[in-house]
Protein backbone atom coordinates (compact mmCIF):
# COMPACT_ATOMS: atom_id res chain seq x y z
CA UNK A 1 0.00 0.00 0.00
CA UNK A 2 1.42 3.35 -0.99
CA UNK A 3 4.48 1.95 -2.48
CA UNK A 4 7.70 2.98 -0.68
CA UNK A 5 5.67 4.83 2.15
CA UNK A 6 4.33 2.04 4.01
CA UNK A 7 7.81 0.03 3.31
CA UNK A 8 9.84 2.91 4.86
CA UNK A 9 7.22 3.42 7.71
CA UNK A 10 7.27 -0.53 8.36
CA UNK A 11 11.34 -0.45 8.78
CA UNK A 12 10.80 2.84 11.35
CA UNK A 13 8.52 0.66 13.69
CA UNK A 14 10.43 -2.47 13.60
CA UNK A 15 13.98 -0.25 14.14
CA UNK A 16 11.94 1.30 17.15
CA UNK A 17 10.41 -2.03 18.46
CA UNK A 18 14.80 -3.42 18.66
CA UNK A 19 15.25 -0.41 20.71
CA UNK A 20 16.20 -1.31 24.31
CA UNK A 21 16.28 2.75 25.79
CA UNK A 22 14.13 5.03 24.60
CA UNK A 23 15.21 9.10 25.07
CA UNK A 24 15.44 11.88 23.67
CA UNK A 25 18.19 10.94 20.97
CA UNK A 26 16.38 7.63 19.72
CA UNK A 27 12.58 10.11 20.16
CA UNK A 28 14.48 12.69 17.49
CA UNK A 29 15.88 9.27 15.17
CA UNK A 30 12.42 8.10 14.76
CA UNK A 31 11.11 11.66 13.89
CA UNK A 32 14.10 11.65 11.15
CA UNK A 33 12.94 8.83 9.55
CA UNK A 34 9.20 9.37 9.60
CA UNK A 35 10.07 12.97 7.97
CA UNK A 36 11.64 11.57 5.37
CA UNK A 37 9.31 9.00 4.71
CA UNK A 38 6.29 11.15 4.24
CA UNK A 39 8.64 13.33 2.16
CA UNK A 40 9.76 11.15 -0.16
CA UNK A 41 5.73 10.43 -0.63
CA UNK A 42 4.75 14.22 -1.18
CA UNK A 43 3.57 14.85 1.70
CA UNK A 44 3.35 18.86 2.40
CA UNK A 45 6.68 20.00 4.87
CA UNK A 46 4.50 22.11 6.47
CA UNK A 47 2.42 19.50 7.49
CA UNK A 48 5.35 16.94 8.09
CA UNK A 49 6.86 19.74 10.32
CA UNK A 50 3.86 20.16 12.25
CA UNK A 51 3.62 16.37 12.48
CA UNK A 52 7.06 15.97 13.87
CA UNK A 53 6.87 18.65 16.52
CA UNK A 54 3.61 17.09 17.75
CA UNK A 55 5.13 13.46 17.71
CA UNK A 56 8.38 15.01 19.79
CA UNK A 57 6.61 16.55 22.31
CA UNK A 58 4.17 14.40 23.38
CA UNK A 59 7.06 11.35 23.31
CA UNK A 60 9.36 13.53 25.28
CA UNK A 61 6.72 14.95 27.61
CA UNK A 62 3.89 12.40 28.38
CA UNK A 63 3.80 9.36 30.92
CA UNK A 64 3.16 6.34 28.97
CA UNK A 65 0.06 5.28 30.74
CA UNK A 66 -0.17 2.50 33.03
CA UNK A 67 1.16 -0.79 32.19
CA UNK A 68 2.29 0.57 29.18
CA UNK A 69 6.72 0.53 28.21
CA UNK A 70 7.58 3.85 26.86
CA UNK A 71 8.98 1.93 23.91
CA UNK A 72 5.16 1.16 23.23
CA UNK A 73 4.01 4.47 24.64
CA UNK A 74 6.01 6.19 21.24
CA UNK A 75 4.73 3.40 18.85
CA UNK A 76 0.62 4.29 19.92
CA UNK A 77 1.84 8.52 19.80
CA UNK A 78 3.23 7.77 16.37
CA UNK A 79 0.10 5.76 15.18
CA UNK A 80 -2.30 8.13 16.96
CA UNK A 81 -0.81 11.19 15.14
CA UNK A 82 -1.27 9.68 11.68
CA UNK A 83 -4.58 8.58 12.23
CA UNK A 84 -5.40 12.20 12.93
CA UNK A 85 -3.79 13.23 9.88
CA UNK A 86 -5.68 11.18 7.27
CA UNK A 87 -9.42 11.73 8.70
CA UNK A 88 -9.85 10.19 12.41
CA UNK A 89 -12.87 8.49 12.20
CA UNK A 90 -14.39 6.40 9.31
CA UNK A 91 -17.63 7.52 7.14
CA UNK A 92 -20.06 5.57 6.34
CA UNK A 93 -22.79 5.76 3.23
CA UNK A 94 -26.08 5.98 4.91
CA UNK A 95 -29.03 5.39 2.26
CA UNK A 96 -31.16 7.42 4.43
CA UNK A 97 -33.78 7.63 1.78
CA UNK A 98 -34.87 5.86 -1.09
CA UNK A 99 -34.34 6.76 -4.21
CA UNK A 100 -30.68 7.73 -2.64
CA UNK A 101 -28.87 9.96 -5.17
CA UNK A 102 -24.85 9.88 -5.70
CA UNK A 103 -23.76 12.27 -7.74
CA UNK A 104 -20.14 11.61 -9.08
CA UNK A 105 -17.43 14.12 -10.19
CA UNK A 106 -13.85 14.30 -11.17
CA UNK A 107 -11.71 15.12 -13.69
CA UNK A 108 -11.17 12.72 -16.59
CA UNK A 109 -8.53 10.52 -16.24
CA UNK A 110 -9.23 9.92 -12.20
CA UNK A 111 -10.67 6.17 -12.71
CA UNK A 112 -14.18 7.75 -12.43
CA UNK A 113 -16.12 5.19 -14.60
CA UNK A 114 -14.19 2.33 -13.14
CA UNK A 115 -14.88 3.71 -9.78
CA UNK A 116 -18.59 3.94 -10.31
CA UNK A 117 -18.56 0.59 -11.48
CA UNK A 118 -16.95 -0.65 -7.62
CA UNK A 119 -19.62 1.17 -5.61
CA UNK A 120 -22.36 -0.01 -7.28
CA UNK A 121 -20.44 -3.65 -6.95
CA UNK A 122 -20.12 -2.64 -3.01
CA UNK A 123 -23.57 -1.48 -2.46
CA UNK A 124 -24.89 -4.74 -4.00
CA UNK A 125 -22.72 -6.44 -1.33
CA UNK A 126 -24.81 -4.53 0.94
CA UNK A 127 -27.94 -5.60 0.11
CA UNK A 128 -28.82 -2.38 -1.85
CA UNK A 129 -30.04 -2.23 -5.77
CA UNK A 130 -28.20 0.29 -7.20
CA UNK A 131 -28.72 1.78 -10.82
CA UNK A 132 -26.45 4.27 -13.07
CA UNK A 133 -27.17 6.72 -15.07
CA UNK A 134 -24.67 8.14 -17.14
CA UNK A 135 -24.76 12.14 -18.26
CA UNK A 136 -21.59 11.67 -20.03
CA UNK A 137 -21.60 13.42 -23.36
CA UNK A 138 -18.54 14.14 -23.59
CA UNK A 139 -17.23 10.68 -23.90
CA UNK A 140 -18.81 8.64 -25.53
CA UNK A 141 -17.28 5.47 -24.45
CA UNK A 142 -18.77 6.14 -21.37
CA UNK A 143 -21.87 4.47 -21.30
CA UNK A 144 -20.69 1.48 -23.29
CA UNK A 145 -17.49 1.32 -20.49
CA UNK A 146 -20.12 1.05 -17.73
CA UNK A 147 -22.33 -1.31 -19.73
CA UNK A 148 -18.71 -3.68 -20.09
CA UNK A 149 -17.47 -3.11 -16.39
CA UNK A 150 -20.95 -4.14 -15.13
CA UNK A 151 -21.97 -7.05 -17.43
CA UNK A 152 -21.37 -9.54 -14.77
CA UNK A 153 -23.78 -7.77 -11.84
CA UNK A 154 -27.18 -7.49 -13.35
CA UNK A 155 -27.22 -3.70 -13.14
CA UNK A 156 -29.73 -0.89 -14.45
CA UNK A 157 -27.87 1.63 -16.65
CA UNK A 158 -29.48 4.32 -18.03
CA UNK A 159 -27.64 6.71 -20.70
CA UNK A 160 -27.96 7.72 -25.05
CA UNK A 161 -24.84 8.22 -26.40
CA UNK A 162 -26.80 10.46 -29.24
CA UNK A 163 -28.07 12.59 -26.60
CA UNK A 164 -25.82 15.72 -26.13
CA UNK A 165 -28.03 17.15 -23.64
CA UNK A 166 -26.44 16.08 -20.23
CA UNK A 167 -29.66 18.14 -17.87
CA UNK A 168 -31.96 15.51 -20.60
CA UNK A 169 -30.30 12.73 -19.79
CA UNK A 170 -30.15 13.07 -16.11
CA UNK A 171 -33.88 13.61 -15.60
CA UNK A 172 -35.05 10.87 -18.02
CA UNK A 173 -32.42 8.28 -15.69
CA UNK A 174 -34.03 9.84 -12.46
CA UNK A 175 -37.53 9.06 -14.22
CA UNK A 176 -36.58 5.77 -14.85
CA UNK A 177 -34.97 4.32 -11.32
CA UNK A 178 -37.36 6.33 -9.53
CA UNK A 179 -38.32 2.93 -7.34
CA UNK A 180 -34.26 1.89 -6.98
CA UNK A 181 -32.74 2.12 -3.59
CA UNK A 182 -29.60 4.35 -5.11
CA UNK A 183 -28.86 6.10 -8.34
CA UNK A 184 -25.48 6.87 -9.17
CA UNK A 185 -25.52 9.51 -11.52
CA UNK A 186 -21.84 9.77 -13.56
CA UNK A 187 -21.07 12.81 -14.91
CA UNK A 188 -18.51 14.16 -17.82
CA UNK A 189 -14.75 14.98 -16.96
CA UNK A 190 -12.30 17.13 -18.37
CA UNK A 191 -8.38 17.11 -18.13
CA UNK A 192 -8.58 20.44 -15.42
CA UNK A 193 -10.78 22.20 -13.94
CA UNK A 194 -12.29 24.16 -16.56
CA UNK A 195 -15.22 27.02 -15.90
CA UNK A 196 -17.27 25.34 -18.28
CA UNK A 197 -17.24 21.77 -16.73
CA UNK A 198 -17.67 23.42 -12.80
CA UNK A 199 -21.17 25.10 -14.54
CA UNK A 200 -22.53 21.59 -15.89
CA UNK A 201 -21.23 20.56 -12.17
CA UNK A 202 -23.74 22.72 -10.65
CA UNK A 203 -26.16 22.77 -12.76
CA UNK A 204 -26.46 19.14 -12.89
CA UNK A 205 -26.40 19.25 -9.11
CA UNK A 206 -29.70 21.74 -9.41
CA UNK A 207 -31.45 19.00 -11.23
CA UNK A 208 -30.45 15.59 -9.95
CA UNK A 209 -30.55 17.21 -5.84
CA UNK A 210 -28.34 14.57 -4.70
CA UNK A 211 -28.19 13.47 -1.21
CA UNK A 212 -24.38 13.09 -1.50
CA UNK A 213 -21.85 14.18 -3.77
CA UNK A 214 -18.70 11.83 -4.49
CA UNK A 215 -15.66 13.40 -5.91
CA UNK A 216 -13.41 11.12 -7.38
CA UNK A 217 -9.40 12.07 -6.98
CA UNK A 218 -6.26 10.20 -8.70
CA UNK A 219 -3.80 9.40 -5.84
CA UNK A 220 -1.22 9.71 -8.12
CA UNK A 221 -1.67 13.48 -8.02
CA UNK A 222 0.04 13.84 -4.67
CA UNK A 223 -0.62 17.44 -3.19
CA UNK A 224 -2.53 18.92 -6.13
CA UNK A 225 -5.31 17.03 -4.93
CA UNK A 226 -6.40 19.48 -2.51
CA UNK A 227 -6.40 22.17 -5.20
CA UNK A 228 -8.86 20.18 -6.99
CA UNK A 229 -11.03 19.31 -3.91
CA UNK A 230 -11.51 23.15 -3.86
CA UNK A 231 -12.16 23.80 -7.14
CA UNK A 232 -15.01 21.44 -6.83
CA UNK A 233 -16.58 22.50 -3.36
CA UNK A 234 -16.72 25.89 -4.63
CA UNK A 235 -19.32 24.43 -7.01
CA UNK A 236 -21.14 21.63 -5.44
CA UNK A 237 -21.28 20.53 -2.15
CA UNK A 238 -18.68 17.94 -1.99
CA UNK A 239 -20.14 15.08 0.72
CA UNK A 240 -17.05 12.76 0.45
CA UNK A 241 -13.79 11.75 -1.91
CA UNK A 242 -12.72 8.49 -2.97
CA UNK A 243 -8.98 8.19 -3.51
CA UNK A 244 -7.73 6.00 -6.84
CA UNK A 245 -4.95 4.44 -7.52
CA UNK A 246 -3.49 3.74 -4.02
CA UNK A 247 -1.46 0.79 -5.39
CA UNK A 248 1.67 1.04 -4.98
CA UNK A 249 0.99 4.92 -5.85
CA UNK A 250 4.39 6.85 -4.95
CA UNK A 251 1.94 10.22 -4.41
CA UNK A 252 -0.26 8.48 -2.74
CA UNK A 253 0.28 9.90 0.94
CA UNK A 254 0.54 13.28 -0.46
CA UNK A 255 -2.81 12.99 -2.06
CA UNK A 256 -4.16 11.68 1.56
CA UNK A 257 -3.54 14.02 3.54
CA UNK A 258 -4.07 17.08 1.16
CA UNK A 259 -7.56 15.79 0.73
CA UNK A 260 -8.42 15.44 4.29
CA UNK A 261 -7.23 18.93 5.29
CA UNK A 262 -10.20 20.48 3.39
CA UNK A 263 -12.95 18.86 5.85
CA UNK A 264 -14.60 16.38 3.05
CA UNK A 265 -14.28 12.30 4.81
CA UNK A 266 -12.64 9.95 2.47
CA UNK A 267 -14.64 6.98 2.17
CA UNK A 268 -13.30 4.63 0.02
CA UNK A 269 -10.00 3.93 -1.55
CA UNK A 270 -9.34 2.19 -4.85
CA UNK A 271 -6.26 -0.20 -4.70
CA UNK A 272 -6.26 -2.29 -7.80
CA UNK A 273 -7.80 -2.40 -11.02
CA UNK A 274 -10.10 -5.24 -10.70
CA UNK A 275 -13.78 -4.03 -9.05
CA UNK A 276 -13.17 -5.82 -6.05
CA UNK A 277 -10.14 -3.76 -5.22
CA UNK A 278 -12.11 -1.37 -3.34
CA UNK A 279 -12.75 -0.81 0.29
CA UNK A 280 -14.47 1.52 2.96
CA UNK A 281 -11.61 3.85 4.03
CA UNK A 282 -11.10 3.21 8.17
CA UNK A 283 -8.07 5.69 8.82
CA UNK A 284 -7.55 3.54 12.18
CA UNK A 285 -6.95 0.24 9.78
CA UNK A 286 -5.21 1.76 7.39
CA UNK A 287 -2.67 3.39 9.43
CA UNK A 288 -2.49 -0.05 10.94
CA UNK A 289 -1.52 -1.12 7.60
CA UNK A 290 0.84 1.24 6.57
CA UNK A 291 2.92 0.79 9.92
CA UNK A 292 3.21 -3.27 9.65
CA UNK A 293 0.84 -4.02 12.76
CA UNK A 294 -1.52 -5.60 10.10
CA UNK A 295 -5.54 -4.71 9.67
CA UNK A 296 -7.26 -8.10 11.12
CA UNK A 297 -10.74 -6.83 10.99
CA UNK A 298 -10.30 -6.32 7.14
CA UNK A 299 -9.04 -9.32 6.15
CA UNK A 300 -11.91 -11.22 8.55
CA UNK A 301 -14.27 -9.37 6.42
CA UNK A 302 -13.01 -10.60 3.52
CA UNK A 303 -12.67 -14.32 4.66
CA UNK A 304 -16.65 -13.71 6.04
CA UNK A 305 -17.48 -12.35 2.40
CA UNK A 306 -16.52 -15.56 0.77
CA UNK A 307 -18.00 -18.14 3.86
CA UNK A 308 -20.35 -18.99 1.53
CA UNK A 309 -18.66 -20.09 -1.44
CA UNK A 310 -16.85 -22.93 -2.32
CA UNK A 311 -14.16 -22.70 0.04
CA UNK A 312 -11.89 -25.64 0.97
CA UNK A 313 -11.67 -25.61 4.20
CA UNK A 314 -9.29 -28.05 4.78
CA UNK A 315 -7.02 -26.39 2.73
CA UNK A 316 -7.10 -23.44 5.10
CA UNK A 317 -6.81 -25.54 8.11
CA UNK A 318 -3.64 -26.57 6.91
CA UNK A 319 -2.34 -23.12 6.10
CA UNK A 320 -3.28 -21.77 9.44
CA UNK A 321 -1.80 -24.73 11.42
CA UNK A 322 1.79 -24.26 9.03
CA UNK A 323 1.15 -26.66 6.26
CA UNK A 324 1.95 -25.56 2.72
CA UNK A 325 2.24 -28.50 0.08
CA UNK A 326 1.20 -27.60 -3.31
CA UNK A 327 -2.34 -28.92 -2.74
CA UNK A 328 -2.46 -25.71 -0.35
CA UNK A 329 -0.83 -23.77 -3.10
CA UNK A 330 -3.89 -24.64 -5.26
CA UNK A 331 -6.97 -24.01 -3.16
CA UNK A 332 -4.92 -20.45 -2.47
CA UNK A 333 -4.90 -19.74 -6.37
CA UNK A 334 -8.98 -20.70 -5.73
CA UNK A 335 -9.38 -17.97 -3.30
CA UNK A 336 -6.94 -15.73 -5.01
CA UNK A 337 -9.58 -13.92 -6.93
CA UNK A 338 -12.24 -13.88 -4.10
CA UNK A 339 -9.67 -12.37 -1.24
CA UNK A 340 -7.74 -10.78 -3.31
CA UNK A 341 -3.83 -11.17 -4.19
CA UNK A 342 -1.60 -13.20 -1.60
CA UNK A 343 0.26 -10.05 -0.82
CA UNK A 344 -2.80 -7.72 -0.53
CA UNK A 345 -3.76 -10.66 2.46
CA UNK A 346 -0.13 -10.85 3.94
CA UNK A 347 -0.26 -6.75 4.23
CA UNK A 348 -3.15 -7.18 6.40
CA UNK A 349 -1.05 -9.99 8.71
CA UNK A 350 0.81 -8.25 11.82
CA UNK A 351 4.49 -7.87 10.65
CA UNK A 352 4.37 -9.80 7.26
CA UNK A 353 3.97 -7.06 4.73
CA UNK A 354 6.86 -6.66 3.82
CA UNK A 355 7.95 -10.51 4.03
CA UNK A 356 6.83 -11.84 0.98
CA UNK A 357 9.30 -11.46 -1.74
CA UNK A 358 8.08 -9.14 -4.69
CA UNK A 359 8.37 -11.71 -7.28
CA UNK A 360 6.41 -14.40 -5.31
CA UNK A 361 3.23 -12.33 -4.70
CA UNK A 362 3.40 -10.78 -8.17
CA UNK A 363 1.19 -13.19 -9.93
CA UNK A 364 -0.69 -13.02 -13.14
CA UNK A 365 -3.65 -13.84 -14.24
CA UNK A 366 -2.06 -15.64 -17.01
CA UNK A 367 0.40 -17.58 -15.18
CA UNK A 368 -2.08 -18.35 -11.97
CA UNK A 369 -4.23 -20.14 -15.19
CA UNK A 370 -0.94 -21.77 -16.03
CA UNK A 371 0.15 -23.14 -12.93
CA UNK A 372 -3.41 -24.50 -12.04
CA UNK A 373 -3.01 -26.24 -15.31
CA UNK A 374 0.68 -27.69 -14.53
CA UNK A 375 -0.93 -28.35 -11.16
CA UNK A 376 -3.72 -30.53 -12.95
CA UNK A 377 -1.06 -32.89 -14.45
CA UNK A 378 0.14 -34.17 -11.35
CA UNK A 379 -0.82 -36.84 -8.86
CA UNK A 380 -2.41 -36.40 -5.80
CA UNK A 381 0.59 -37.85 -4.20
CA UNK A 382 2.91 -35.02 -5.86
CA UNK A 383 0.91 -32.07 -4.87
CA UNK A 384 0.85 -33.13 -1.22
CA UNK A 385 4.54 -34.61 -1.37
CA UNK A 386 6.22 -32.21 -3.82
CA UNK A 387 9.65 -32.70 -2.82
CA UNK A 388 10.15 -36.27 -4.87
CA UNK A 389 9.45 -33.97 -7.77
CA UNK A 390 12.40 -34.85 -10.01
CA UNK A 391 13.74 -34.46 -13.29
CA UNK A 392 11.69 -37.13 -14.37
CA UNK A 393 8.10 -36.05 -13.34
CA UNK A 394 8.96 -32.97 -14.31
CA UNK A 395 9.16 -33.96 -17.64
CA UNK A 396 6.01 -36.09 -17.72
CA UNK A 397 3.81 -32.80 -16.08
CA UNK A 398 5.41 -30.64 -18.48
CA UNK A 399 4.16 -32.72 -21.05
CA UNK A 400 0.80 -33.34 -19.67
CA UNK A 401 0.07 -30.15 -19.71
CA UNK A 402 1.65 -28.91 -22.88
CA UNK A 403 4.32 -26.90 -21.13
CA UNK A 404 7.69 -26.56 -21.33
CA UNK A 405 10.08 -27.77 -18.44
CA UNK A 406 11.14 -24.85 -17.64
CA UNK A 407 7.60 -23.78 -16.80
CA UNK A 408 7.08 -26.71 -14.03
CA UNK A 409 10.40 -25.38 -12.32
CA UNK A 410 8.84 -22.01 -12.64
CA UNK A 411 5.70 -23.32 -10.79
CA UNK A 412 8.18 -25.18 -8.29
CA UNK A 413 10.52 -21.84 -7.30
CA UNK A 414 7.39 -19.89 -6.98
CA UNK A 415 6.20 -22.80 -4.62
CA UNK A 416 9.54 -22.82 -2.34
CA UNK A 417 9.41 -19.35 -2.44
CA UNK A 418 6.26 -19.13 -0.72
CA UNK A 419 6.59 -21.86 1.49
CA UNK A 420 9.73 -20.52 2.45
CA UNK A 421 7.40 -17.01 3.74
CA UNK A 422 5.12 -18.96 5.56
CA UNK A 423 6.90 -21.31 7.12
CA UNK A 424 7.32 -20.14 11.24
CA UNK A 425 4.51 -17.97 10.64
CA UNK A 426 1.19 -20.62 10.92
CA UNK A 427 1.82 -22.43 14.20
CA UNK A 428 3.39 -19.29 15.87
CA UNK A 429 1.18 -16.75 14.78
CA UNK A 430 -1.77 -18.15 13.20
CA UNK A 431 -2.36 -20.55 16.16
CA UNK A 432 -4.02 -18.72 18.40
CA UNK A 433 -7.14 -16.17 18.15
CA UNK A 434 -6.78 -15.34 14.94
CA UNK A 435 -6.12 -18.50 13.74
CA UNK A 436 -9.48 -19.33 15.52
CA UNK A 437 -11.42 -16.88 14.06
CA UNK A 438 -9.80 -17.35 10.51
CA UNK A 439 -11.24 -21.20 10.74
CA UNK A 440 -14.45 -19.74 12.30
CA UNK A 441 -15.56 -17.70 9.45
CA UNK A 442 -14.24 -20.46 6.61
CA UNK A 443 -16.62 -22.82 8.21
Amino acid sequence: MLGSLGKNLTKTMKKLAGMTIIDEEVVKEVIKDIQRAFIQADVNIKLVLKLSKTIENRSLNEEPPKGITPKEHVVRIVYEELVNLVGEKPATVEITTKPYKILFVGLQGSGKTTTIAKLAKYLQKKGFNPAIVVTDTWRPAAFEQLKQLTEDMNLSIYGDPKNKDALDLARKGLNEFKKQDVIIIDTAGRHKEEKELLDEMEQISRVVKPEEVILVIDGTIGQQARDQALAFSKTTNIGSIIITKLDGSAKGGGALSAVAEIGAPIKFIGTGEKLDDFEAFDPERFISRLLGMGDIKTLLEKAEEIADEDVNVESMDAMLSGKFTLKEMYSQFEMMNKMGPMQQVMNMLPGMGGKLPKNASQVTEEKLAKYKIIMDSMTDYELTHPEVLKQSRVKRISRGSGVRNEDVKELMKYYNMTKKAIKGFGKRKMGGPLGQMMRQFMK
